[in-house]
């Protein structure tokens, strides 16, 4: 599974990252390409440990059960639910997002395991930096497809 601690992953996402538009259209979802971005950074803040969230209560419940989706190689569902804070609905700069999430990207890859968060995912829990590494490469992924890049 890729991961965002490699080189080569790291450098595919920022490729497609810069391949995106001001008015690239979304294959589904309800964000436009500049909110996905922001969504995108925010994540990136919480692997880097400088947004913590709390745990939410149905996590604690069900993330245990369910951890493996965040790190599989399957592809993440369309459509599945954000957690409230890191969702996006008012109107962002593409370009200020843009070069945030790249920023968020290389900080987290050039810090790799020392500067990875050690504070639980607020839906899956405690989780190993490695699986911080390769959830976030799948969440990136997921919605670079979003967007087709």
């Amino acid at each position: 599974m890729k991961n965002l601690f490699e080189n080569e992953t790291t450098d595919e996402v920022l490729r497609r990252i810069d391949q995106l538009q001001p008015s690239t259209q979304r294959k589904w979802g309800k964000m436009d390409v500049a909110q996905m971005l922001a969504h995108c950074a925010n994540t990136m803040d919480m692997a880097s440990g400088r947004l913590n969230p709390p745990r939410i209560f149905i996590g604690r419940i069900v993330g245990p059960i369910v951890k493996p989706i965040f790190t599989n190689e399957k592809p993440f569902s369309k459509n599945n639910p954000t957690d409230k804070m890191l969702r996006i609905a008012d109107q962002r700069n593409f370009t200020r997002e843009q070069e945030r999430l790249t920023q968020g990207v290389r900080e987290f890859h050039e810090g790799g395991d020392a500067k990875c968060t050690r504070h639980p995912h607020p839906f899956f829990g405690a989780i190993s930096t490695q699986d911080w590494a390769r959830g976030m490469y799948k969440h990136l992924d997921h919605h670079l497809r979003q967007f087709g890049v």
